[in-house]
């Protein structure tokens, strides 16, 4: 949709738009690079909770003489300002605009921002979640545990297939991506510390808890969780095998 270039023809957009009862509605637009997938850097003064330094993450590659602000922190001030008053268990509807569709729906607060909060993770400049990209660039709003296993999955896998298009040698036994949520977990335990230290409300803190459930589980459930799904694939699989018969 051309009005979600937003304010530049150079971005893609994805806008949340929260509506909660007797009060005004409250938006919150995401922009990527085309080709990065990478936010603009926000512009907002840094605070004390963003410093790096500041509950640092154990498994951080940066610096703080290159890096004196987290860049994952920083791209969450804009969010948390937009939960100081809106309470986890409050119902809002939401309504989010892709390039692609509009989803409308009715929710709770705790769901609807953690959704926006994945994505707006996703496309910060934090070493470990610029690996979901990929998954920002198609996001699927208010995704549910087994999409969100078929999408992360589907994506590391076609991760591995250009990999091998370099001479890499492929990871089909997904040890990388439970790896890479395990280190993720490390990374939301942090940023929840980072979090109490600023919130007036638990809705922004009690999103990132539900983001961490599943990169909590997922490491030690990645068998089992795609056993559930293994079911989809069936009528792919006959045919493989028809057509090899």
């Amino acid at each position: 949709m051309a009005d979600l270039q937003s304010c530049s023809d150079r971005y893609l957009s994805v806008r949340y738009t929260f509506t909660l009862p007797d009060r005004p509605p409250l938006t919150y637009e995401v922009r990527m690079d085309p080709e990065t997938l990478a936010a603009p850097t926000p512009d907002v003064p840094p605070q004390p909770w963003t410093a790096l330094l500041f509950k640092q993450c154990s498994n951080c590659p940066l610096t703080a003489d290159q890096h004196p602000q987290c860049p994952l922190a920083l791209s969450l001030v804009g969010l948390v300002q937009l939960c100081t008053d809106i309470a986890s268990y409050d119902t809002m509807e939401v309504e989010i605009t892709t390039p692609e569709r509009t989803i409308r729906r009715e929710t709770t607060a705790q769901r609807a921002v953690a959704s926006l909060m994945g994505l707006v993770m996703g496309t910060s400049g934090c070493p470990h979640t610029r690996l979901f990209r990929p998954m920002a660039r198609f996001h699927l709003p208010l995704a549910t545990e087994e999409e969100t296993i078929y999408r992360a999955t589907s994506m590391y896998l076609l991760a591995q297939y250009f990999a091998r298009d370099r001479g890499w040698t492929m990871d089909a036994d997904l040890e990388g991506l439970s790896a890479l949520y395990r280190e993720m977990h490390k990374v939301n335990t942090s940023i929840a510390k980072r979090l109490w230290s600023v919130v007036k409300t638990d809705s922004s803190v009690n999103a990132l808890v539900l983001l961490d459930l599943f990169s909590k589980a997922l490491p030690d459930t990645i068998e089992d969780s795609l056993d559930e799904i293994r079911y989809l694939f069936e009528p792919v699989l006959e045919a493989m095998a028809h057509s090899k018969s």
